[in-house]
């Protein structure tokens, strides 16, 4: 199993910036993927970043540029710096770990807050 503990999110006004972070205990070794998942009211869960462990990444189409991701391979954690903030960004965003073995279970964080509004 894997652990993911989440940290930052918040509210923020639109065009301001927020860094989300998480860190992963337990069975590392099985992680592929590192990264962010979200799921804004009335939609379902939809990928923002993710980063594999060959250093990879893919954004949700959403994403346009404005978002980061970095992934600490040493400490296990992933940030997502996000930039340019709109309204229709907030929702729930969780950290989600991919196992390299495609069919094994994903493991997520428990969610955190991110709110744009002014």
């Amino acid at each position: 199993q894997v652990q993911l503990v989440e940290s930052g999110g918040g509210w923020v006004q639109p065009g301001g910036s927020l860094r989300l972070s998480c860190a992963a205990s337990g069975r590392i070794s099985t992680i592929y993927n590192l990264g962010w998942f979200r799921q804004v009211p009335g939609n379902q869960r939809e990928l923002v970043a993710k980063q594999n462990s060959a250093g990879l990444t893919r954004f949700g189409d959403f994403v346009e540029g404005r978002f980061t991701i970095s992934r600490d391979y040493a400490k296990s954690t992933v940030d997502l710096q996000m930039n340019s903030l709109k309204p229709e960004d907030t929702g729930v965003y969780f950290c989600v770990a991919e196992p390299w073995d495609a069919g094994a279970t994903m493991s997520w964080g428990q969610g955190t807050q991110v709110t744009v509004s002014s």
